[in-house]
C-alpha cells in the first residue's frame, strides 16, 4: 500500500518488471540471429564470485588452441582485472563494467559483440557477473548457460538458487582438488541438481589441476554438433 497515495502500486512494479523482460528478450533473439549467422556458438558462464571461472576460461582458451577460435566477453561490477588475464592468453576480450548493477543484460552483450567482432564459427564465453540470482533472468541470445560451482561452496547451492540451476545446460563443480580439505559432499550436489534440473549434465573439474577438463571440452564440442544444450528462449 502506498503511504502518500493509499494506492496499491504492487501491480505497477509487476508490469515494469514485464517490460525490462520483455524488451531484454526481444534484444536477446536479435543478438541469437547475429550469432546464429556467424556460427558463433555463445555460453554464459554463472557462478558465485571465487568460483573460478576466469580460471577455468584461462585454461579452456590454452587447452583448444589455435584451431579452435574463441573470443570472451568478462561482466564484472568494477575493475577490467579478469579481462586483464583473459587477453595474456592471446584470446580477444571486451569487458563490461555494470558498477552497480547485478548482471549482464542482452543490450550489454549486443554492444560487445560490436567490439569485439567474434570470427565466424569461434566459441564464444560470457563470463557473467558473480551471483547466482539476477544473471539467471536475463537471457542473452547464448546458446546455453553454464553454472560453476567450487566445492569451497555448499553442496545445497542447487536448492538455494534454483533458478540459476534449473536454466542451466552443465553444472561444473570446480576446485576438485581441495576434497580432501574441505567438507563438501559431491554426491550430495549432484542430487540437489537432479532435484532441480533433471536434464542438466554435471562434471567434476580443477581447472588449476586439470583434472577431467576433457569431459568440460566433450560437452562445448557436442553443443557445438547440437546433441547438447538448448537455444535458451526462457
Amino acid at each position: 500500500m502506498c503511504g502518500t497515495c493509499g494506492c496499491d502500486d504492487k501491480p505497477e512494479v509487476i508490469t515494469l518488471e514485464r517490460k525490462v523482460l520483455a524488451h531484454n528478450d526481444e534484444t536477446a533473439r536479435a543478438n541469437r540471429e547475429r550469432l546464429a549467422a556467424r556460427g558463433v556458438l555463445a555460453v554464459n558462464l554463472m557462478s558465485s564470485p571465487g568460483s573460478g571461472k576466469t580460471t577455468l576460461l584461462e585454461r579452456t582458451i590454452r587447452d583448444l588452441g589455435p584451431d579452435r577460435p574463441v573470443a570472451v566477453v568478462e561482466g564484472d561490477q568494477q575493475t577490467p582485472l579478469d579481462a586483464e588475464r583473459i587477453r595474456r592468453t592471446g584470446c580477444p576480450v571486451v569487458q563490461i563494467n555494470t558498477g552497480a548493477g547485478c548482471h549482464l543484460d542482452a543490450e550489454m552483450l549486443g554492444a560487445a559483440l560490436d567490439r569485439l567482432a567474434p570470427a565466424a564459427g569461434s566459441l564464444l564465453f560470457v563470463e557473467n557477473v558473480g551471483n547466482l540470482i539476477c544473471p539467471a533472468l536475463f537471457d542473452l541470445g547464448e546458446r546455453d548457460r553454464v553454472v560453476i560451482l567450487s566445492v569451497t561452496e555448499g553442496a545445497d547451492k542447487p536448492l538455494k538458487y534454483p533458478h540459476a540451476f534449473a536454466v542451466a545446460g552443465l553444472v561444473v563443480i570446480n576446485k576438485v582438488d581441495l576434497l580432501p580439505y574441505v567438507e563438501f559432499d559431491v554426491a550430495e550436489c549432484r542430487r540437489h541438481v537432479s532435484a532441480v534440473n533433471p536434464r542438466a549434465a554435471v562434471v567434476e573439474v580443477s581447472a588449476t589441476r586439470g583434472d577431467n577438463l576433457p569431459a568440460w571440452y566433450d560437452w562445448l564440442h557436442q553443443l557445438r554438433a547440437g546433441s547438447a544444450g538448448r537455444d535458451h528462449t526462457s
